[in-house]
């Protein structure tokens, strides 16, 4: 159906247009960018940029990457901490979000009360790993699973969520003798993948993205995460100019750099952008129900 649009609307939707193209470009531009220079010869991206010719292409930084024990040890890592995070994450946040929403629950307000005081005010830094260490957690994959396992965030959009399933389920399923936890995972569960799917989105992302935790926490080199193993990689070629006499030996270092910071960046990417497409049917969905009301 053709709607005719009077001048302001036109001009409105251009602005539209023009602000969303921009927009795209802003994020595809570099991705692109990073792309092309992770298959590029170092010392051609650094004297000339971007070149198109196929002679000053390479594949020595994922080839440097892929048979580096350490980035392959640090990948697996992190894949394990992201996957027991997101799972650990999602559990409690349904779980403790579920009985929230539930008018029966007696001191309903005094908990929610004491969820949004950890909003706004922690211990710190100090007082978080001296916890840690007297648990008895540190140096081992607890320490960077546990600690931040529950999200005060997570669990108002699971409560929200939870609110908006109708009553009549639940009051139905109890008149043909259903307990609560057979109401919770045959009746309720299914009807929450798109929360428990952005969820679980979002606490992969963020601890794929982390390495401060580890860092403080994790001592053996074997434990460390990629982002750790990433940072420490980098951190360990960009060397100061003053400290080396051998300029030689700079170069090279800052070559190696180059090599591998590019590629690292697109492995490092991947597991995110192919799960995407799997969550991305019920992100938008879970996204949005669990922000009304």
């Amino acid at each position: 159906m053709f709607v005719k649009h009077s001048r302001l609307d036109r001009l409105m939707l251009a602005l539209n247009a023009a602000f969303l193209t921009l927009a795209v470009l802003v994020v595809i531009l570099p991705l692109i960018y990073v792309v092309i220079a992770s298959f590029m010869d170092p010392s051609v991206l650094l004297s000339r940029g971007i070149s198109f010719k196929i002679s000053d292409w390479s594949v020595e930084g994922y080839k440097m990457i892929l048979t580096n024990p350490a980035m392959l040890r640090g990948f697996a890592n992190a894949v394990f901490y992201a996957s027991a995070f997101a799972l650990l994450t999602v559990t409690v946040s349904v779980c403790a979000g579920y009985a929230l929403s539930d008018d029966r629950l007696k001191g309903k307000g005094l908990f929610m009360t004491l969820f949004l005081f950890t909003m706004f005010f922690g211990g710190g830094l100090v007082p978080t790993y001296l916890l840690v260490k007297n648990l008895g957690l540190l140096n081992t994959v607890w320490a960077v699973i546990i600690p931040g396992a529950v999200n005060v965030w997570n669990i108002i959009l699971s409560r929200t969520f939870f609110k908006g399933v109708p009553k009549e389920l639940k009051e139905a399923s109890n008149v043909d003798g259903a307990s609560e936890m057979r109401i919770f995972f045959s009746i309720v569960l299914p009807l929450s993948k798109p929360i428990i799917f952005v969820l679980a989105l979002y606490a992969f992302v963020g601890q794929w993205n982390s390495y401060f935790d580890a860092m403080i926490y994790l001592d053996n080199p074997a434990l460390h995460p990629l982002q750790l193993v990433l940072r420490s990689i980098l951190i360990q070629n960009q060397v100061d100019p003053g400290m080396i006499s051998d300029q030689l030996a700079a170069a090279e270092m800052k070559r190696l750099s180059e090599i591998i910071k590019y590629a690292a960046i697109v492995i490092s990417s991947l597991p995110l952008i192919i799960m995407y497409p799997f969550f991305q049917k019920y992100f938008e969905k879970g996204v949005m129900v669990g922000s009304i009301k």
